[in-house]
């Protein structure tokens, strides 16, 4: 079950919404959290039932370990070793089935051995759900988490809106809210809100991200047959789908919290409009980005102990960051490249450097989005091939999808049939559809500085409306699609 499922708009949200307040207004508080609990574990089960009993067993492990950190179980060590023993234990949980294939078959190269490798099937959401894990042991071993009723932890780690995909919450940020009074009360102000951004994400995935999608599947499974125009038109398009996909999946997080008045925090603040890597940081993957910051590149010593350690404590937080999206060279490197022009850009700004603001969005922009092709790429060679193809002057139009291209100007087709396959054509709707995402990240303001001015006007009820339309028909026609983040 995915947000952009009819099982999970028509029936799994509803039902659990309705239900939720109902046993409220019952009186049944105990009974309401106990039915998002077992909401959410059977919204985790939908995939594969089987990883069910491991979530159980690392939620409870985690708790143990929190509660002794904490001081609430007496214990013989020391509260660091304790620390380091279940930080260990979670990223040995992840680095099992995320990682072990990716060991195996670099361990093979190197000693020309041939380890079978696992083939284990990935968790859903494991490294999300690790990081949050970790977050909260940490939390608890500085002394930030107060609260440690097993029912409320189990409703913080498990809270379904949150649990596949983040943002990454923080224990003080989600269990005062549940205690609330307040928000044990029907918000009809937090539904009509909740309801829209959920309505925006929607739009975003469903319309934007699948629409770009079509193109940067068919670019990235054909790297060598690419002209310039393709290559550079397959690189934006996977550029906008993952912003839109990523960014339309948290609105949906978001907006589904808000129906419980559950606020999430911010993980998206426009970073296609970032005029430096820093900026850009800032404001793509909020979350992610405040850990990384608060549990790797803080403790190493952030920028306490001169430029070199800072450049140096860039470089290893930003390969660990490419590192946990995946299990592969590309991943590290993409990390690399970021935590190399972070170190540029300090480097720039130490000097007092400054350029125009349109050339430092060109440059900060197209730098993403040169990045973002060795973090999409399926090998090595598919990367560079592409990389070499949106630089490659000679080849502007001599591939066969070029001579399609020129063809599609006077046609202006979508998709050409052939027998019962669907044919991709770069034609002029491409560029079409380019051009209107680029307005909508660098000129439109994103979904939480609309939801912000709290203004319900009839126009917004309209857009709830036809972006329910929209994907009602568009799945019809559509395979399922499911959020690219869901495979880190």
């Amino acid at each position: 079950m995915i947000f952009n499922s009819y099982e999970f708009i028509f029936l799994f949200l509803p039902f659990v919404v309705i239900g939720y307040y109902f046993l409220i207004q019952k009186r049944l508080l105990i009974a309401a959290k106990g039915l998002l609990i077992f909401a959410s574990f059977f919204f985790y089960s939908w995939w594969n039932i089987a990883y069910l009993p491991l979530l159980l067993t690392s939620l409870l492990f985690n708790y143990i370990i929190g509660n002794s950190l904490n001081d609430n179980i007496s214990i013989k060590v020391s509260k660091k070793a304790l620390l380091i023993f279940g930080i260990s234990a979670n990223l040995s949980f992840l680095g099992y089935f995320k990682y072990a294939d990716f060991f195996i078959s670099n361990y093979n190269s190197l000693s020309s051995n041939n380890i079978a490798l696992l083939h284990l099937a990935l968790p859903l959401g494991i490294s999300f759900i690790t990081f949050q894990k970790i977050a909260y042991l940490v939390d608890s071993y500085r002394g930030t988490t107060k609260e440690y009723d097993f029912f409320n932890y189990i409703l913080f780690v498990s809270f379904f809106p949150q649990l596949i995909a983040g943002p990454i919450v923080h224990h003080a940020q989600i269990m005062p809210q549940f205690a609330s009074k307040r928000n044990l009360i029907k918000q009809y102000d937090n539904l009509a809100l909740g309801i829209f951004i959920f309505a925006m994400g929607l739009f975003k995935k469903t319309v934007l991200a699948d629409t770009f999608a079509g193109w940067a599947n068919i670019g990235f499974n054909a790297t060598a047959q690419l002209s310039l125009i393709e290559a550079w038109a397959t690189s934006l398009s996977y550029t906008f789908q993952l912003y839109f996909d990523f960014s339309g999946y948290t609105d949906m997080a978001i907006g589904s919290a808000l129906l419980f008045n559950i606020k999430l925090p911010l993980n998206f603040n426009s970073p296609y409009k970032a005029l430096n890597i820093q900026v850009f940081w800032r404001c793509w993957h909020i979350t992610l980005s405040n850990f990384l910051r608060d549990y790797i590149y803080i403790p190493l010593g952030g920028n306490r102990k001169g430029d070199i350690r800072l450049y140096g404590n860039l470089l290893i937080t930003f390969i660990i960051g490419g590192f946990w999206h995946g299990a592969g060279w590309t991943f590290i490197f993409w990390g690399l490249l970021h935590g190399m022009a972070l170190v540029i850009q300090r480097i720039w700004h130490n000097f007092h450097l400054k350029m125009p603001a349109v050339f430092a969005w060109f440059i900060t922009f197209n730098f993403v989005n040169l990045a973002w092709v060795f973090f999409r790429a399926k090998t090595w060679q598919d990367a560079v091939t592409l990389i070499h193809a949106m630089f490659n002057t000679e080849s502007f139009a001599l591939s066969k999808l070029s001579a399609d291209f020129l063809n599609a100007l006077l046609h202006l087709p979508f998709y050409e049939f052939i027998g019962s396959e669907k044919q991709f054509l770069f034609s002029l709707q491409t560029g079409l559809w380019l051009c209107i995402g680029f307005i909508i990240v660098l000129t439109m303001q994103n979904s939480m500085e609309i939801a912000a001015k709290k203004e319900f006007k009839t126009s917004h009820a309209i857009f709830v409306s036809l972006s329910l339309i929209v994907f009602h028909f568009m799945s019809i026609q559509a395979v399922e699609s499911p959020f690219l983040y869901f495979n880190f």
